[in-house]
């Protein structure tokens, strides 16, 4: 049987990534995320720095983005496949796929299909403790 987590603990877990992300900086990538622990790959399409207060408080076991995540200019053209978080200190990562608003990737953006120059937006993107 796996460990599971109740809502409480979930939400204290969620609220403790908070002082690693905020400040932090994504990246939204072409192609397959390596994982992790692995090197970052893909070309970057879009650069965004994360507010100082990047996340709601938790509330049901999720986080979800507060305020405006967006890159007024893409760095480059291609299709976005999935981003990385870095924290503010530049060691820790989080990673997931990336789909177009509705496509139910964990960061949805207004368009995957991005060209150099345009501006990017994310329009929902939560974290979520599965256990």
């Amino acid at each position: 049987m796996p460990v599971t987590l109740n809502t409480a603990l979930k939400n204290v877990l969620l609220d403790g990534l908070d002082s690693a992300f905020n400040a932090g900086t994504l990246t939204i990538r072409t192609g397959a995320a390596p994982g992790a622990n692995a090197a970052a790959t893909g070309t970057v399409l879009a650069t965004i720095t994360l507010p100082a207060d990047a996340f709601a408080a938790a509330s049901g076991g999720t986080k979800a983005a507060q305020g405006t995540w967006q890159d007024a200019s893409a760095d480059a053209s291609g299709t976005a496949q999935h981003f990385r978080l870095v924290s503010g200190a530049g060691t820790l990562v989080l990673e997931g796929t990336v789909t177009a608003t509705g496509g139910g990737g964990d960061l949805e953006l207004d368009n995957t299909s991005v060209a150099s120059g345009q501006q990017v937006t994310i329009t929902a993107f939560t974290l979520s403790s599965s256990n």
